[in-house]
């Protein structure tokens, strides 16, 4: 919830909407380029000139700015992508604020050891992050002036940020989403991108490919996939984090990025258990093969419109064999299986405070199955479900298919 300071602060966040919001002259887009179509999506001062179908003024235009959702490891490895390209795009602000849950490191602030070390010590440590990220540990005072929102927190939170920043964005704000997760209710499955659309009335993007922060942070090279619906915004977007050593494809296909993204991490609890088992590659590959079958067969149970071609993007076959053979869930379900501990206690022991993501979605996907009588229909998910929650034996994984 937010702090009482920060609720002080409504009166000047209430000036900067207003500024927003002014009246304003109507822009002709003919014969302009692409910074130009950019730059005319932006509130304009308000005393403006048309001439020969171009906006002359007599200020700057309003620059993008950007602002970071979340600083766990995926978070500030984006931080510094996102700091230094800002920097070589005219049309942002130089300024990349990122939100930080405050805590005690050896007894200091977490912001303060990033604001002054310009590094994130307890979950991306040994790499610098860019000058010009600043981490702030109140929400909105991060998110207030902010054009582009990166929603960078684990999934379970999106519902809480989305009610503290309720009413206290601009108007103009877009997001993107580069949280992997679905939320479940009794109302059915919701995409996150969905979720933080309704709540904030945002147009939102999502970000999901095969990029395990550390490499990203390390700058190895990777491609991800930004999945979107206004062009527009595609464009902003692949500014803000494409690289040399982060390629960003962009395709207009929001829903099947965002399920890849959270589905694979399903999937790679099986590839662990079959680690833990020491069943070997061959298993291994059956396991994803039948996993990509059934994140597809999901995408486009519960979503009209999801393309094929999207499960060949980096957001799709590429992200699941990743996290199958290197991320957090496949490691954390190997040792289940191998010191039959529960995933609460392993996740303690082993994530230094973050969170898995695995476990969640498999439990929200088993429920939205169950509800409408699909579980036979996705044996996999079903099985691994049941490992993970009801101690049914690992050796299932291969028995139940």
């Amino acid at each position: 919830m937010l702090s009482a300071a920060a609720r002080n602060r409504s009166s000047c966040y209430a000036a900067v909407f207003a500024a927003c919001t002014r009246t304003r002259s109507t822009v002709s887009i003919t014969n302009l380029n692409v910074n130009d179509r950019l730059a005319s999506s932006l509130p304009l001062p308000a005393t403006a000139t048309t001439i020969h179908n171009r906006t002359m003024t007599t200020k700057a235009v309003a620059k993008e700015k950007v602002c970071l959702i979340g600083s766990g490891n995926w978070g500030s490895a984006i931080a510094k992508i996102v700091g230094r390209n800002v920097q070589q795009h005219a049309e942002f602000d130089k300024e990349v604020k990122m939100w930080v849950f405050e805590e005690l490191v050896n007894g200091e602030k977490l912001t303060d050891i990033i604001n002054a070390k310009h590094e994130n010590v307890k979950y991306l440590p040994n790499i610098k992050l860019p000058p010009n990220v600043r981490a702030v540990p109140d929400l909105v005072e991060t998110c207030f002036d902010a054009t582009v929102l990166v929603f960078v927190v684990p999934h379970q939170f999106v519902k809480g940020v989305c009610q503290d920043l309720l009413g206290r964005i601009r108007p103009d704000a877009k997001a993107i989403s580069l949280i992997k997760g679905v939320d479940v209710s009794a109302t059915g499955l919701t995409l996150i991108s969905d979720l933080i659309k309704a709540q904030l009335g945002v147009d939102v993007s999502v970000l999901m490919g095969a990029n395990i922060a550390n490499e990203v942070a390390e700058e190895n090279f990777c491609e991800t996939t930004v999945g979107y619906s206004d062009p527009d915004n595609a464009e902003v977007m692949h500014k803000i984090f494409h690289s040399p050593y982060f390629r960003v494809s962009c395709v207009g296909d929001v829903a099947g990025v965002e399920i890849c993204g959270a589905l694979k991490n399903v999937v790679a609890l099986g590839a662990g258990f079959v680690d833990g088992l020491k069943y070997g590659d061959n298993t291994k590959a059956a396991i994803i093969r039948l996993g990509l079958l059934e994140m597809k067969k999901f995408a486009q149970t519960f979503y009209s419109g999801v393309k094929d071609e999207t499960f060949l993007e980096s957001c799709g076959v590429a992200d699941l064999i990743t996290t199958c053979y290197g991320g957090r869930n496949r490691r954390v379900a190997e040792a289940m299986v191998v010191t039959g501990k529960s995933f609460e206690v392993l996740e303690r022991e082993m994530l230094n405070g973050q969170k898995l993501q695995g476990t969640l979605t498999a439990k929200e996907v088993y429920e939205i199955l169950s509800i409408r009588g699909l579980t036979k229909d996705f044996p996999l998910f079903t099985t691994i479900y049941r490992i993970a929650f009801e101690a049914l034996p690992a050796s299932h994984l291969v028995r139940d298919l």
